[in-house]
């Protein structure tokens, strides 16, 4: 098709009078300039001499509610707060490509009968180098860390309405390091799959925080608190737990629609190697068929040059995260949603 155009040019070019070849060198040269946008991740960025495109994105939602008298039952008053920014840095030469995404996302809900509570919080850093060995594929290696930026909180501890931090920076941290393949046969697609991977669960952040004094329970109920550490598979001796196994990293970013863009992650993870109990340290039995689940997704619709809708959704399953189900001694998935409307820009 490249072909037929230059060519087509070409015979245009040599039999028309020069302002009719301004003119057309100004058309292929938009078409050109077309053409080219569509083979970037982000159509919006270009590369620059060095081989680097970076930018980034920012989205503030705002949102209040109120009600008086209201028969049926609701919040005297609300407001919520939420922040979404996405950073990137990619370097391309040749074969070479180098591609660095920062994802941070924080959110805030006040009512008037629950305070202040974080609906959202996440840091999510994924960097790739690799080298293409043919048109579609390449030899690459990901770097990704998961963590989140403040405390979270159990507000209704023991079902005692009493508030015990179960969360904050690096309580977890997920720290991944995978060789690999990936395939890319369109630009707004790619699948990364590596066989053997090596990936850290941390805890180094306050990993008991108890309630109570040295996690000791007291009466009438009695027991002992189990540590922080130990609600994410990990010994809080240890600080940290180790595992090996296959990995898969599926993205998509495009916009699917005029002013609708869809961005997607998803990574899975099985895990080869048998882990210590976090309360016992005892060595358990490796279990594979335990796949741990990751996927968040954004859309964007854009209303104008500076206001859009947004909607988020991570799912989250991790067979060692045990807090859920009637005695919260459970796996579970775990889904978080948030839609949004404010205002959106691109730097």
């Amino acid at each position: 098709m490249k072909a037929t155009t230059t060519l087509f040019s070409l015979v245009l070019a040599s039999a028309m009078i020069p302002a009719t070849v301004m003119a057309q060198d100004a058309a292929v040269s938009g078409m050109k300039k077309a053409a080219e946008r569509k083979t970037y991740d982000d159509t919006t960025y270009k590369y620059n001499e060095k081989g680097w495109r970076k930018g980034g994105a920012l989205s503030i939602n705002l949102a209040q509610g109120s009600s008086s008298n209201w028969a049926a039952g609701a919040e005297k008053s609300s407001f919520s707060l939420a922040g979404y920014t996405t950073l990137f840095a990619n370097k391309k030469r040749g074969d070479f490509f180098w591609d660095n995404t920062l994802d941070l996302g924080y959110a805030m809900q006040k009512t008037s009968s629950q305070g202040s509570r974080k609906t959202d919080d996440k840091i999510d850093l994924y960097s790739k180098v690799g080298k293409l060995i043919s048109e579609h594929w390449a030899v690459v290696g990901v770097y990704n860390l998961r963590t989140q930026m403040t405390d979270g909180y159990d507000y209704d501890y023991l079902n005692k309405g009493i508030r015990r931090r179960v969360s904050g920076l690096f309580a977890p941290a997920y720290m991944l390091v995978s060789p690999g393949l990936e395939w890319k046969p369109v630009p707004f697609f790619s699948l990364m799959l590596s066989p053997i991977s090596a990936r850290w669960v941390i805890v180094s952040n306050d990993p008991y925080s108890y309630y109570y004094e040295n996690g000791n329970i007291p009466l009438p109920d009695g027991g002992v608190e189990t540590p922080l550490a130990a609600l994410y598979g990990v010994n809080p001796n240890r600080k940290v737990s180790f595992e090996a196994g296959a990995y898969m990293s599926a993205n998509f970013i495009k916009d699917i629609l005029k002013n609708v863009s869809y961005k997607s992650r998803l990574d899975l993870f099985s895990n080869y190697v048998g882990k210590r109990d976090p309360i016992t340290d005892v060595k358990l039995k490796a279990q594979p068929q335990n796949i741990d689940v990751f996927w968040t997704n954004s859309i964007v619709m854009k209303v104008n040059k500076f206001l859009a809708v947004t909607y988020n959704l991570d799912l989250i399953y991790d067979d060692d995260v045990k807090q859920f189900g009637p005695e919260n001694n459970s796996p579970g998935t775990q889904i978080r949603s948030l839609l949004g409307v404010g205002l959106t820009a691109k730097f």
